[in-house]
């Protein structure tokens, strides 16, 4: 237990440490991307992504279920068992390597009509199109290896590698942008750092697991021996569909049903929530291997503390990052990008709230796949198809607010009320009464504050705000105070924020 805490932690720290590089450097390059290189490209760009996003959906689960399968010959140190599950995954991923390079061959013949009215020519979207497709390809191919490091609970690795290498992407891109405002340069940069961290990562892996050995022809055949694998990739498929329309689409959708330039003004405001929601993917990554190993030693007195724990992690992060988009994003983005990028107040709740789905179901959904349970395929077609239908309703007429509500609308019921039951029925073996005599101090706490904070919104930050310096100062005062007062009620109030502070004997000893 000890070497997996002290893992977890390692991969949060070496997270966390990539995280506050990466989040400063994408408000500056993102500034930069703007005014050098203008909104059209950046809201072509992330379009394109969103479209390799979609391609990606071909991956169909294969991973998930690879690393499920992976726990315990690592646990074991069963290296012929790896090995052959790796064998799989290689075979497995260069088919879907083949697959997306086929399929992205093919939308790219439909872009004469798609962006064929923009100002910067097709030539050049065709080259940033291929130029990320070669980048999603070659991850299949080349860097599939990190689900294995990842499994071990060493995704410090991958981030450490990976993040570096995309840190110095992004200072050269912003060196050449502000230069010489050079399209095609900006995309060439892409595409010879992705070459560079091919390279690094696995001279890396090959130290790191000298005794792995890929064999492409015996990763075929041992197909027919684990069915088990390809039974829990049917399952997962639909859920990465699902995940992706909810959840990857919006660039593309926004782009669809109202304008390139506005994915530009809404990927000001997307930039800013997924650098927090990587955050808490940070955290999470940092946790999963731990939670699937816990699972797998089997102590239910243990797993249930461990999940009262990360319940009340998640909701403590979860009401710093809803608290702090509430108060300051849109003076943020007016102030920092220009009040010409602002959108409606409508907008930025939805996007808030959507969010807030997203962060409160983490825990139920890391111990869902921590116990293997994909079977409920029903629910991830029901949540797709009520996200098509109502996002195509209202999309048309109500643009991004269409947009966010199919999102919302499509998932809410089943986050927050089926999830739970499937997993303290199926998983856990408990009745689900447990789990919100548990849950209701959190959600109670979580709307208290949200009141508080749309007091300080509108009384403090509306009325007394009126530049960037000032934004800050405000921030530096009644953020660290509410998040305080927030931590301490929480602490008081839930067994699991108390179970979370003991680890730190000093810390509890201090409030109790």
């Amino acid at each position: 237990m000890g070497e997996r805490v002290h893992r977890s932690v390692m991969n949060i720290k070496v997270g966390m440490f990539f995280y506050i590089l990466s989040l400063f450097l994408a408000f500056f390059s993102r500034k930069v991307f703007l005014n050098c290189l203008g909104a059209e490209f950046i809201g072509l760009t992330g379009m394109l992504m969103n479209i390799m996003s979609f391609l990606s959906v071909a991956e169909l689960g294969i991973g998930t279920s690879i690393v499920y399968f992976l726990y315990k010959p690592l646990q074991e140190d069963n290296h012929e068992r790896i090995n052959e599950i790796m064998s799989m995954l290689a075979f497995l991923y260069r088919c879907i390597g083949l697959i997306i390079g086929s399929c992205g061959i093919l939308i790219s013949l439909f872009f004469p009509w798609w962006f064929g009215h923009l100002g910067t020519g097709l030539p050049l979207v065709y080259f940033a199109f291929y130029s990320f497709l070669a980048t999603t390809v070659s991850a299949y191919v080349f860097n599939y290896k990190q689900l294995l490091v990842s499994a071990n609970q060493k995704q410090y690795l991958v981030n450490a590698y990976f993040q570096t290498i995309a840190i110095v992407q992004s200072l050269t891109q912003i060196l050449l942008a502000y230069y010489y405002r050079n399209l095609w340069l900006w995309v060439v940069v892409g595409l010879v750092f992705t070459i560079i961290g091919i390279i690094v990562f696995n001279i890396r892996i090959r130290q790191l697991y000298p005794w792995l050995r890929i064999n492409l022809k015996e990763g075929r055949e041992n197909l027919k021996r684990y069915p088990e694998i390809l039974k829990k990739t049917r399952q997962i498929f639909v859920q990465r569909i699902k995940d992706f329309i909810l959840y990857k689409s919006d660039e593309l959708l926004v782009g669809m049903f109202v304008s390139v330039v506005q994915v530009a003004f809404y990927g000001n405001y997307t930039i800013i929530t997924s650098k927090l929601n990587f955050l808490v993917n940070v955290l999470s990554d940092g946790m999963n291997a731990g939670v699937g190993n816990l699972v797998a030693e089997g102590d239910e007195k243990n797993i249930m503390k461990v999940f009262w724990e990360l319940t009340a992690v998640r909701f403590l992060i979860s009401g710093a990052i809803v608290f702090s988009l509430l108060l300051f994003l849109q003076p943020f983005v007016t102030y920092w990008f220009g009040r010409q990028y602002r959108l409606s107040d409508l907008i930025v709740f939805l996007l808030v709230f959507n969010i807030f789905i997203y962060l409160s179901r983490g825990v139920v959904e890391n111990y869902i796949s921590a116990h293997g349970l994909y079977s409920d395929v029903w629910v991830a077609w029901t949540e797709l198809a009520l996200n098509i239908c109502i996002t195509f309703c209202l999309a048309p007429f109500y643009g991004i607010v269409g947009i966010l509500l199919g999102k919302i609308l499509s998932v809410f019921f089943i986050a927050v009320f089926w999830k739970p039951y499937f997993l303290f029925s199926r998983g856990l073996k408990q009745s689900v009464t447990v789990y919100w005599r548990g849950m209701a101090p959190y959600y109670l706490i979580f709307l208290l504050f949200l009141t508080a904070t749309l007091f300080l919104r509108y009384m403090v930050v509306e009325v007394y705000v009126t530049s960037l310096p000032l934004l800050i100062g405000y921030a530096a005062l009644l953020f660290p105070l509410l998040l305080a007062v927030y931590f301490l009620v929480l602490f008081y109030a839930t067994r699991g924020m108390k179970y979370f502070v003991a680890r730190k004997p000093d810390v509890y000893n201090l409030l109790t």
